[in-house]
């Protein structure tokens, strides 16, 4: 078989590079593809194999050349110990990658693809790792044996490496403890720690652990004696094993490497990004860095567009507030706001909202700050106030390029707020969040802006308030009988409750002992008519407008709450902790 330079196949159709190779004929190649024009809508590789002319492995050999890379038979490999510990045994499992030869003076990898297609594995261990990596290809089952063969069992604890760094004298002399911004630092010292290979595999430990327990957000922290981690799962923070505090400087610079961040600025905030591919989905890293007194604390916000479910099915509306979300997106025109605290879900109900009416036949634009996911279908800008790129400016622009449904990721001032009401006045459907309490306190807020209030009965068609809760863990559910002090925080007494199921999580691994896995939303839905909007015209009180509202059918948050502990989805503790009991 002759040995051919995978460059020269780069590139070149797929029988041109079996004929290279020496697998088939031209005349059996011009055969396969006569089959193929004939009808047979299958690639030309799996003809040919049909024809029994080749099998899958000449088929795999054929499309890692097309790609430029080499096809090696891991049985001829030579795996030694150091080549093995390259690279942790979790970033194997998660790229299914496996290291063939390694050069630790020039960080040079040779890693195996079960496919070409893995080719961000290439990029992420380059940023992971910071590695210089070259890619070959290998039959997948080989990959897949090497795998089980040195990495199943030999997963490292973050235990385990905080435990080796403690011991290192190396790093302990390389980085000096915390230190106040302004005062003098070795930059050399913490960038040379920040590229220690136990340094690196913390944080990819940190972050693979992360994104497999869908943590929303991966907190670094310095203190005067102490570097905390934590990171949040379902709206709570939870402490992972400290790593030495005097390596807090070289994560933060790891970190600012991977993020493409000025190191050597320690006095000012920034903001970076990090894109990764994680078990074949992408995953944003958004990493804010904030000068302290002991150091610089890192937040990176966790964007898994696996994790988040685009689907009003799925955001937690009951049967009935499900039907009349659906009609009010349909509006042909009008303002919908959807209002709560940060971190409420308000963005992943109007991703939903917006998923849903996302056709061939209807023109979405969004302004956001920041965009957290990329939807096909959608024109999405992105906010940027340095430049004057303001949700005011994008809106004013929006309306000339001719759209039917306008997304503004907040409404923060009265120019936001007029130039929305101008959109919705001439045939819009504008969707926006405010950050208010509950639905009847939007209106406060708007009014409060400065917008007249016979605008804002024109163009509002409802307010839609929202809180997160988490829901109890279907592993460890079971049945219970409230105290009576539960039920007076819930505001109800034993004897409303009679017949009623309460559930609660008694914790297991499934839920990290918290009893709770994963979050739903609770709802308050405030439909715009004819009596609220004569009470806002003749400015009545917030009391009386949220009474009035409940008169006409708004389920209260807590309401909402309390059907969905009778339900089974959450817990009086949870529901108590984010809504409040109405005078």
């Amino acid at each position: 078989m002759p040995k051919v330079d995978p460059s020269e196949l780069a590139k070149r159709k797929l029988g041109r590079v079996l004929t290279k190779l020496g697998k088939v004929s031209r005349e059996t190649v011009h055969e396969a593809l006569a089959i193929q024009k004939s009808g047979r809508r299958v690639p030309i590789g799996q003809i040919l194999i049909e024809m029994g002319h080749i099998v899958e492995r000449d088929v795999q050999e054929a499309l890692a050349g097309q790609a430029g890379m080499a096809f090696v038979n891991l049985d001829e490999v030579e795996f030694t110990e150091e080549v093995v510990r390259a690279i942790p045994a979790e970033t194997v499992m998660a790229y299914q990658v496996v290291p063939t030869a390694y050069e630790p003076r020039t960080k040079k990898l040779q890693i195996a693809l079960k496919s070409p297609d893995n080719f961000r594995a290439v990029d992420d261990l380059r940023l992971l790792m910071g590695f210089r990596v070259e890619a070959v290809c290998a039959p997948p089952e080989q990959v897949e044996a090497r795998i089980k063969e040195f990495y199943a069992g030999h997963e490292t604890s973050l235990q385990d490496v905080v435990g080796d760094i403690s011991k290192d004298s190396k790093l302990g002399s390389l980085a000096s403890k915390p230190a106040a911004p302004g005062a003098s630092i070795d930059l050399d010292a913490v960038l040379e720690a920040s590229e220690d290979n136990k340094v690196i595999t913390l944080l990819n430990l940190v972050l693979l652990q992360a994104i497999k327990d869908k943590a929303s957000d991966v907190h670094f922290e310095p203190f005067e004696h102490e570097f905390k981690m934590r990171y949040r799962i379902d709206g709570v923070l939870y402490e992972m094993v400290p790593p030495p505090p005097h390596l807090g400087p070289a994560i933060t610079s790891r970190i600012k490497v991977m993020s493409n961040l000025d190191i050597a600025e320690r006095r000012l905030p920034q903001d970076g990004r990090i894109e990764l591919q994680v078990g074949g989905h992408p995953v944003d890293l958004r990493v804010s860095v904030l000068p302290t007194m002991y150091g610089e604390s890192v937040v990176m916000r966790v964007l898994d567009r696996s994790n988040v479910e685009l689907s009003l099915d799925r955001v937690g509306l009951l049967p009935e507030e499900l039907e009349l979300v659906r009609t009010l997106i349909r509006r042909p025109n009008g303002i919908v706001v959807v209002t709560g605290p940060t971190g409420s879900g308000k963005t992943t109900t109007l991703y939903a909202a917006l998923q849903e009416l996302n056709q061939v036949d209807v023109k979405i634009l969004t302004a956001e700050d920041p965009v957290e996911y990329d939807i096909d279908g959608l024109v999405q800008c992105q906010v940027n106030t340095d430049v004057g790129l303001t949700f005011a400016r994008c809106l004013r622009s929006f309306l000339r390029q001719d759209p039917d449904v306008i997304l503004v990721g907040e409404v923060r001032d009265l120019e936001t707020a007029q130039i929305a009401v101008q959109a919705s006045l001439t045939g819009h459907l504008v969707f926006t969040t405010l950050h208010t309490n509950d639905a009847p306190s939007s209106i406060v807020r708007l009014l409060d802006l400065g917008l007249e209030s016979f605008l804002l009965t024109a163009t509002l068609e409802a307010i839609v308030a929202q809180r997160l809760v988490r829901t109890v863990c279907s592993r460890c559910k079971e049945q219970y009988t409230p105290t009576e002090e539960q039920l007076m925080e819930l505001g109800i007494t034993p004897e409303e409750v009679v017949g009623r199921k309460f559930f609660r999580g008694k914790g297991c691994d499934n839920c990290h002992g918290s009893g709770y896995k994963g979050r739903t939303a609770l709802f308050e839905i405030m439909q715009m008519d004819d009596g609220l909007r004569d009470l806002i015209m003749n400015e009545a009180s917030l009391g009386v407008l949220r009474d009035e509202a409940r008169r006409r059918g708004m389920r209260s948050l807590r309401e909402s709450g309390l059907l969905a502990i009778y339900e089974g989805r959450t817990s009086i503790d949870e529901v108590v902790r984010e809504t409040v009991l109405e005078e």
